[in-house]
């Protein structure tokens, strides 16, 4: 394949390694590789652009991951980027070849790497824990959520928390948690994609991932019928201080039973 300097590398195609693929309508695009300088000039045009190179390519909206470190070597700068699809990704080189990065640095060399890649979903890991804590809080323009999930984790609730990532991005998150009362459940939420990679599926694979990983436990989850209803849940009349029309269920979880759900929920 040609990619972004021109050179022929071997196509690498799939999904990212590490869990259950997420089968978009079109894949991803991920870049990685170097700038590589020839001399201290070459340098100098670096240092002095690529920080307003690296704000504007972050602002775009098809833009997911943008990074660019300068290396021990200081004349090589490593790469990282992630685009939502070819689209996105031809819109940053249209914007990139008009800019005065892109203008100033034509006789650096790229050694870019371009891949197609579906974003998977596995069990987050401690390493995790940061990014999906900002995921929250960008999905859901505040901290609440966020604060949800760290409380579920810490004081041990935290049943089933699971992440969609691609290129070393997290993407979505989806956690279970234990519900008390007449039965035992379990209640899904929060469920949150990037803003920018909402729309794409990601949200409903994460969410029937749970499910499938549920052991056959009744769940529990307070949010939209005519979203939640895809996926099987139908509103319940049960004995919940979220008693209401967005309270629905996916299992056998009887009509008028108790259900109470973990103490982190009350901290909201």
């Amino acid at each position: 394949m040609s990619c972004a300097c021109g050179h022929h590398h071997p196509r690498q195609d799939g999904c990212a390694p590490g869990g259950t693929a997420i089968p978009l309508a079109r894949p991803m695009i991920a870049l990685n590789g170097r700038l590589i300088c020839t001399d201290a000039a070459q340098m100098m045009t670096a240092l002095s652009l690529l920080p307003d190179h690296v704000e504007l390519s972050r602002a775009e909206p098809g833009c997911l991951h943008f990074d660019i470190r300068q290396d021990d070597d200081p004349l090589i700068w490593n790469l990282a980027e992630l685009f939502t699809d070819e689209d996105a990704f031809a819109a940053h080189k249209a914007r990139t070849g008009n800019s005065l990065w892109g203008q100033a640095s034509g006789a650096i060399t790229r050694d870019f790497h371009q891949h197609d890649i579906l974003p998977a979903i596995r069990a987050e890991t401690a390493t995790d824990h940061a990014a999906i804590d900002a995921l929250l809080q960008a999905a859901f323009e505040g901290p609440d959520e966020a604060r949800l999930v760290r409380l579920l984790r810490d004081q041990g609730d935290l049943s089933l928390s699971l992440v969609a990532h691609a290129a070393g991005t997290i993407l979505g998150h989806v956690a279970l948690s234990p519900i008390g009362g007449d039965r035992p459940a379990l209640a899904l939420a929060p469920v949150a994609v990037t803003p920018r990679a909402q729309r794409l599926g990601i949200g409903s694979a994460l969410i029937r991932d749970a499910i499938a990983r549920s052991g056959g436990l009744p769940i529990v989850v307070l949010g939209d019928p005519a979203y939640y209803g895809r996926f099987g849940f139908a509103p319940a009349d049960l004995d919940s201080v979220y008693a209401g029309p967005c309270l629905q269920t996916l299992g056998d979880l009887p009509q008028g039973c108790t259900i109470r759900h973990a103490p982190a929920f009350a901290a909201l």
